[in-house]
């Protein structure tokens, strides 16, 4: 009976659409970038890397659409448009990173 209940709720959770929580998705992280340009204690160019990220998840979209409608396959089957897309990724993560690590570098080390 448990196995039926269970199989039962995870065809209805794969039956709904991902699409609306995508984009709601994105609305915290809009907020979390209002918040975060108004934080001086994250650095600027950490800050670069968040907003890259929403470029990142454009690019995707595109990549996802051009890659279903030239190559009939899902982004991930396309490996030159999905490795551009992870490309977008890796730099926002790379600056989010080293803003972070300039800051660490310029703090005073209080050795006493």
């Amino acid at each position: 009976m448990n196995t039926e209940i269970a199989d039962s709720t995870l065809r209805m959770l794969a039956s709904i659409d991902p699409g609306p929580f995508f984009v709601l998705s994105l609305i915290p992280y809009l907020i979390f970038l209002y918040w975060a340009q108004k934080v001086p204690s994250i650095p600027r160019i950490s800050l670069w890397g968040f907003r890259l990220t929403l470029l990142f998840v454009l690019m995707t979209i595109l990549f996802a659409i051009i890659a279903g409608q030239v190559y009939k396959e899902e982004l991930t089957k396309v490996d030159t448009l999905h490795g551009a897309a992870e490309a977008f990724l890796t730099l926002s993560d790379a600056l989010i990173v080293l803003g972070f690590i300039q800051v660490k570098n310029k703090q005073v080390v209080n050795n006493s």
